[in-house]
């Protein structure tokens, strides 16, 4: 197992996918985090579904599986659907959670159709676009890596550059339109990241699961801390060893998904910081509630201690 696992790493190819998908979970973990505090969460889960009609629109227009084209489909058709839950909610009666529902449902299904008739074409190149559902990294080459790798890298490196003017949007919308803060156009940038962020992992992590991505270390390091800055480097943590963890376990056999087990991993760490977080976790609270009942039955003995000596007196 040992020598597996050293030839694996040994790897260029590898060492590719794990530096890709270790920069794609720190700017999933790092958005997420900030959706999360936003009520954002459930808009990545649309965009990673409606990204699935772009990737075939693309291929159907270009003849060719070139990651570089079908992630351009896969942005364009996210960001539509993102836009659509906006202009819905701000011109209907309907509530954010049915238009997301509707938004997700509408574009996931016309992305089923259409990968359907993807695969009746007589197209030799067809193969490998059904990775998108599950994730498979394994599958990336070199040139697919590099462009993740460097795409990811830019979302962190805006997401900082930007980062002051978020947490004053994030806690207090009116303040900070009242300093000056051009809401509207960061409340577009920080969508249009979020949507970046899931057209860029969709190919390791898959439409179905790229959300999870985005949401489990957020809520995980939420356990660990009440401050947005050390919740933001946290989550990044908790998606950068998720996206390597489950890289790795997917490279141990032959045609595994990479997108289950990258969500599996960033699970047992949301399980870990549940239970064993120092002020949330709920084992730590039980400690902690048992110490201080302890506390409580001794200060009670030592109270009747005294009050039968004061009787003897």
């Amino acid at each position: 197992m040992n020598d597996l696992l050293r030839m694996i790493l040994l790897d260029a190819n590898t060492q590719w996918v794990l530096i890709g998908t270790m920069l794609l979970g720190i700017a999933s973990g790092v958005l997420g985090g900030i959706a999360l505090l936003r009520k954002q969460s459930l808009i990545g889960d649309a965009v990673a579904h409606a990204a699935l009609p772009g990737i075939c629109i693309a291929f159907l227009l270009s003849g060719e599986k070139s990651l570089f084209v079908l992630l351009i489909g896969a942005t364009i058709t996210g960001l539509l659907a993102a836009y659509s839950i906006q202009f819905i909610i701000s011109s209907s009666i309907i509530k954010e959670d049915a238009a997301i529902c509707l938004v997700l449902s509408v574009f996931f299904g016309f992305g089923i159709v259409l990968l359907t008739k993807v695969s009746q074409t007589p197209s030799g190149n067809k193969s490998g676009l059904d990775d998108f559902i599950f994730g498979q990294a394994a599958s990336l080459v070199g040139n697919d890596v590099k462009l993740m790798a460097g795409a990811a890298a830019v979302l962190i490196f805006i997401t900082a550059l930007i980062f002051k003017e978020l947490k004053v949007l994030t806690f207090d919308p009116s303040f900070a339109k009242g300093l000056g803060l051009p809401t509207g156009l960061l409340n577009f940038l920080f969508l249009s990241l979020l949507v970046a962020a899931v057209v860029v992992g969709i190919q390791a992590v898959g439409v179905i699961l790229m959300a999870a991505l985005l949401i489990t270390p957020a809520i995980a390091a939420r356990y660990w801390t009440n401050s947005l800055s050390k919740m933001i480097v946290i989550s990044g943590i908790f998606g950068a060893l998720s996206g390597m963890a489950g890289t790795l376990i997917s490279t141990l056999g032959e045609g595994l998904p990479t997108g289950p087990f990258i969500v599996v991993t960033a699970t047992a760490l949301f399980l870990i910081s549940m239970l064993f977080a120092p002020e949330r976790g709920l084992v730590t609270k039980w400690i902690k509630r048992m110490a201080n009942n302890k506390q409580l039955r001794n200060n009670k003995l030592l109270q009747g201690e005294k009050r039968s000596g004061y009787h003897e007196l």
